[in-house]
């Protein structure tokens, strides 16, 4: 069957009919005047030292990850000429440890008429015969009609896959005259199902306001179809982008691959959210006869939803990495400074720290955790055990390099007695307002306590990460926060610091509460409970830079709380980072 859909790939044509115009949407705001403005002097001071990003301009969302023949693959939204969004490619990465790149040329380009005005996102399958095929969105015109395109590898034996060519029969799909084709994009990675000898794969827009996950099916490949119904959808939403779909085992620690089929998954559907500029996910079932993913009860689709991250984090993809039986998340963390900034120091955007995804033995969330090939990143060690810190204490992190480092903590407390009531007017589902009013320095019960990432000597700037208890009527709750409001004594019009955060759903029976921060210069990302929330933050210290920036641990809470065990590294660069 590999050999034949392979052929048919290659052969056959589309005769394609493109609906008349509607409404014309698109994600980033265009900077005509500065989308080809090439830097000339890269400033250097917020670069990051081991995140993923390249020498100079613009970049976005993450595109098409795969492993393929001991390579990893990642293809990724690139201004090559500027550091704001426009005149965008498909720029291409391998790696063979997801830690040092090696940079190619672009993979896919506008160059044909079924792309010429922009090569948007889309993701990579492997077909049958170990052969790669991405699928992506393009635009056809000043109107910015999506239709959704094929490339395909030029040399299967070339083991970077340097070239890819995208045949004259493209397109594969065109909006019909049921879809808003201006909010049609970003097809997902297919799955195969082998009871009916389909491929399906789903398409990210809307209708009117309701966000929807169409569904498209093909038994070669090259002829869609699409269902009468979407995959998912939901009102009041607005545009769906960058939809993601896999399933997840429900006991195991192994990811699966995304065709996987057999008893004990659930599946994910993940959204980002064209409005809100944040991603969010359900888990529920889903079954290839009826072709409709139905969310399990208690998941919320859209803004009170789950969400991957509850700071800097958008256009997610996700990808089955055979060689470790493990899933891997890619997501990317624009700048929170302004266009301005951007432009002046020549680079925009970065690739975060790829992370692992495994369903929590609760069902009902997913963990997420940094991938364990960064700790072969980690240099000088320091360790801190059995500290008390009492009301408005900190204690220095001495002996690393604060603003490049990995630090792992165990908090504990005696009682949670001292756990502040939760207004019954607060929303449960906007921390971020709650931690913009209960801020670390707001005197609390149980917490705040944390870490202050990113600190000048005085604490004129800091970033913190921390926690807050407090009890509801039948339970407790844990919030989490990131804020980045004193991150920096910057003035920045355009610039955009916010208190992020998000509730932790944890068990407090053993009054321990676990933080991992990867700290990078300009970028914190943060893990909370194991992973249970996640939050990054971009700041942009003026003082707290290089070895200037200092890493401590504190408590403003009336509560004592001990640090059972803190472990922190200097990161290092890797060897090579996309020269």
């Amino acid at each position: 069957m590999g050999f034949i859909l392979w052929v048919l790939i290659y052969c056959l044509g589309l005769i394609v009919i493109f609906n008349n115009g509607v409404k014309v949407e698109a994600s980033h705001k265009a900077y005509m005047h500065l989308q080809s403005t090439p830097a000339v002097n890269i400033n250097q001071v917020h670069r990051t030292g081991y995140h993923f990003q390249p020498t100079k301009h613009w970049i976005n969302d993450p595109n098409g990850p795969m492993y393929y023949n001991g390579i990893y693959h990642l293809f990724y939204q690139y201004n090559p000429k500027g550091a704001v969004w426009g005149n965008i490619v498909w720029a291409h990465s391998v790696s063979k440890d997801l830690i040092n790149w090696k940079k190619l040329d672009p993979a896919i380009y506008p160059s044909k008429p079924f792309d010429q005005y922009g090569c948007w996102s889309g993701s990579a399958t492997i077909l049958p015969g170990n052969k790669p095929v991405i699928l992506y969105t393009g635009i056809i015109d000043k109107n910015n009609t999506q239709v959704q395109n094929y490339a395909i590898p030029a040399d299967l034996s070339d083991p970077y896959l340097t070239k890819w060519i995208k045949p004259d029969n493209n397109p594969l799909i065109v909006a019909d005259i049921s879809v808003n084709k201006t909010a049609f994009r970003d097809p997902t990675t297919a799955w195969w199902s082998g009871d009916d000898g389909h491929w399906r794969i789903s398409i990210g827009g809307r209708r009117r306001e309701r966000g929807m996950a169409f569904l498209y099916r093909s038994k070669d490949f090259v002829h869609w179809v699409k269902a009468k119904h979407p995959l998912h959808s939901r009102g009041g939403t607005g545009n769906w982008e960058c939809p993601d779909f896999f399933p997840v085992s429900v006991f195991g620690k192994n990811g699966l691959d995304t065709s996987f089929v057999g008893s004990g998954i659930k599946y994910v559907l993940k959204v980002s959210l064209d409005v809100t500029r944040y991603e969010y996910y359900t888990l529920g079932t889903y079954s290839n006869e009826k072709d409709r993913y139905v969310p399990d009860k208690g998941m919320i689709d859209g803004w009170n939803g789950l969400r991957y991250d509850y700071g800097n984090f958008y256009a997610s993809k996700s990808f089955f990495d055979p060689s470790k039986n493990r899933r891997i998340l890619w997501g990317w963390a624009n700048e929170s400074d302004s266009t301005a900034d951007d432009v002046k120091k020549g680079w925009a955007g970065v690739q975060l720290i790829p992370r692992t995804i495994l369903l929590d033995p609760n069902g009902k969330q997913l963990l997420q955790w940094p991938i364990e090939e960064v700790e072969t990143l980690r240099g000088k060690k320091v360790e801190l055990s059995n500290r008390k810190l009492v009301k408005g204490e900190k204690v220095e992190i001495k002996g690393i390099t604060a603003a490049q480092a990995d630090v792992d903590v165990i908090f504990s407390f005696d009682s949670l007695d001292k756990a502040e009531p939760f207004d019954s007017n607060w929303d449960r589902y906007d921390a971020q307002k709650l931690c913009s009013q209960k801020g670390s320095t707001v005197e609390g019960g149980l917490g705040p306590f944390g870490i202050l990432t990113l600190a000048s000597e005085n604490l004129e700037e800091y970033t913190p990460v921390f926690f807050r208890v407090f009890k509801a009527k039948d339970e407790h709750l844990v919030l989490m926060c990131s804020d980045a409001t004193r991150s920096t004594l910057k003035e920045g019009n355009g610039a955009y610091r916010p208190s992020f955060a998000g509730f932790v759903d944890v068990d407090l029976t053993e009054k321990k509460l676990s933080l991992r921060s990867l700290i990078d210069n300009s970028v914190v990302e943060s893990f909370g409970a194991g992973g249970k929330t996640c939050i990054t933050s971009r700041v942009y210290p003026t003082l707290a830079i290089y070895g200037n920036a200092h890493l401590y641990a504190f408590n403003n809470g009336t509560q004592t709380i001990k640090i059972d065990s803190l472990n922190a590294w200097s990161m290092n660069k890797p060897l090579k980072m996309n020269q």
